[in-house]
């Protein structure tokens, strides 16, 4: 008995030698012009390249967001779970596009590369301009930056779905074969991409024009896949539309890049004054140095935070250094201070041997030594014969510095509030620091801020006696360190009046005193010391926990 076969399926629609072409339907054989296998490889490779955009995209907020705002660990965590949130919306949206899957494709990655290329120039013309991430013009700067994040989420979850009906397109396949492919290209995709930006991007084009390439280049992959593979998929209107529009996105992201020069040098002068004469990004931050030579005050920039004031960096200095140096100190150790001014400090005393100075940026250290402004401002501290720079992480040196090698050491760090300088204000590297100490050894910590951030300076008080010290705190007035406004500017952000906590720590109850034998400090006085102890004292918050690297409490 033969069986009756069933009809033979209308054959899909083809689009070729039609007057006016269409889109396809889903499932649908696209008519390629190049054979089955060709064509997917082509479509995997375009994956692979957007996700190496998109991941460019996210990096390139958090790290904008982190040098600008601070707090990395934050801005990390907002950008990324934004985007996260939003690619699911973009997901679920998207599929309403997938009878247009090329058409849509095409116009997501041109919209995408303009947004994710220029965001970065957007984010810093809005810091430049509004007077930062602080004040009275901080809620925008960061709508910006959650907006840039989520819309950016949204085109490249957009994208998924999309891809996916692109491939079954192509040749059908069941769904788990087709997932895995789709993501396997996305993943390493991401992996370039997440490579790329600090080995690449960042240190030979810097945030701008690493972003505005990125753009370019997600705009002319998008293009060329649908206009290329796809072509047939599209009305004729649609096609004009796509060129239009990536020839647009193109030429805006080529000018950009053209003028990002002129644009960083005009931001700069926006947020930092007309009289900027050094700006470079080292390969720890961005170091920019304003007046110092013709008479004119002298104010040292890194990553946007006001660090140096030639007005107010003495009395800081002078409080960092001085309370330290009563008792022996023939050997001493300085963290941090690349600028050479707490250097120039400790070299006051005649009786010092030898300071070490501790200073990841090699770079920082190598302006301080030959910027003619900063070299007179901590007067030639480096061509000292007794001071020994070490381009060198702390945390890591400390582990195989020799037990009570010194007798004072300088933490002039930044603010403990800086996630990346979490880990050396914690009970660990105190520990470390306790033991380097000699047994007479002073350690004086710059703490941050009392009056802005009394728990934050008492957290510092309270790790340095977990990590088996005695601590004595006391407070100087000055600016906060980390505003950074011109001080012509009307509209900028408002140079904050504020003080700077400091904490002498020993292995027995420190004395906060001056030493009469020392050359007097111009700014710092018995009576001043002793003022300054009572003011902290008066700030006091009991009870707090000590902040280690596994529980940071900053």
């Amino acid at each position: 008995m033969i069986e009756a076969q069933a009809p033979a399926p209308p054959a899909p629609p083809s689009w070729e030698g039609a007057g006016r072409p269409g889109p396809a339907a889903p499932g649908t054989a696209a008519p390629l012009p190049v054979p089955p296998g060709t064509g997917r490889f082509l479509v995997l490779a375009g994956v692979f390249v957007c996700a190496a955009c998109g991941l460019v995209y996210e990096l390139e907020l958090v790290a904008l967001a982190s040098y600008l705002i601070g707090d990395s660990v934050t801005q990390a965590s907002v950008v990324l779970s934004v985007m996260v949130f939003a690619m699911g919306i973009g997901s679920l949206a998207a599929k309403r596009l997938r009878r247009f899957a090329a058409a849509g494709f095409g116009a997501i990655e041109a919209v995408l590369a303009l947004v994710g290329g220029t965001s970065a120039m957007a984010l810093y013309a809005v810091f430049a301009w509004t007077g930062g991430w602080s004040g009275p013009w901080s809620d925008g700067p960061r709508f910006l930056l959650v907006a840039f994040s989520l819309t950016i989420g949204l085109l490249i979850g957009a994208e998924v779905p999309l891809l996916m009906e692109l491939i079954q397109r192509i040749r059908r396949q069941d769904a788990g074969g087709a997932v895995a492919d789709l993501f396997a290209a996305d993943y390493v995709g991401a992996l370039v991409g997440g490579l790329a930006f600090p080995f690449v991007l960042l240190p030979f084009l810097g945030q701008l024009t690493g972003a505005l390439l990125t753009g370019a280049v997600n705009a002319a992959v998008g293009a060329a896949l649908v206009l290329g593979l796809f072509r047939r998929d599209l009305t004729r209107r649609a096609r004009r539309l796509l060129v239009v529009a990536n020839a647009v996105v193109l030429a805006v992201l080529t000018s950009a890049a053209a003028l990002s020069g002129d644009f960083e040098r005009a931001a700069r002068h926006a947020l930092y004054g007309q009289d900027v004469r050094v700006a470079v990004r080292t390969d720890v931050r961005e170091v920019v140095l304003t007046g110092g030579t013709d008479g004119r005050s002298l104010r040292l920039f890194l990553d946007g935070r006001l660090r140096v004031g030639a007005g107010d960096e003495r009395r800081y200095h002078e409080a960092l250094v001085r309370p330290a140096m009563t008792g022996p100190r023939a050997r001493v150790l300085i963290l941090g201070g690349g600028d050479g001014l707490a250097a120039r400090e400790v070299l006051r005393h005649p009786d010092v041997r030898r300071v070490d100075l501790v200073e990841p940026d090699r770079d920082l250290a190598r302006l301080a030594r030959h910027d003619p402004g900063l070299s007179a401002l901590n007067e030639h501290a480096y061509g000292d014969p007794r001071v020994h720079v070490t381009a060198a992480d702390a945390f890591r040196g400390l582990r195989s510095t020799p037990t009570a090698a010194y007798d004072v050491v300088v933490c002039d760090l930044p603010d403990p509030g800086i996630t990346a300088a979490t880990k050396l204000y914690s009970q660990e590297f105190y520990g470390l620091l306790r033991r380097v100490l000699a047994p007479d050894g002073r350690l004086v910590v710059h703490a941050g801020p009392v009056s802005a951030r009394p728990r934050t300076f008492w957290t510092v008080d309270a790790t340095l006696r977990a990590a088996g010290l005695r601590t004595v705190a006391y407070r100087v007035g000055g600016r906060a360190p980390g505003f950074t406004a011109d001080p012509d500017r009307t509209a900028g952000t408002p140079r904050v009046p504020g003080d700077w906590g400091f904490l002498l720590a020993a292995r027995t109850p420190p004395g906060l005193r001056l030493d009469a034998a020392a050359p007097r400090p111009r700014t710092l006085t018995r009576q001043s010391l002793t003022a300054a102890a009572r003011s902290a004292a008066r700030t006091r918050v009991p009870g707090l926990p000590p902040s280690t690297l596994v529980h940071p409490r900053y």
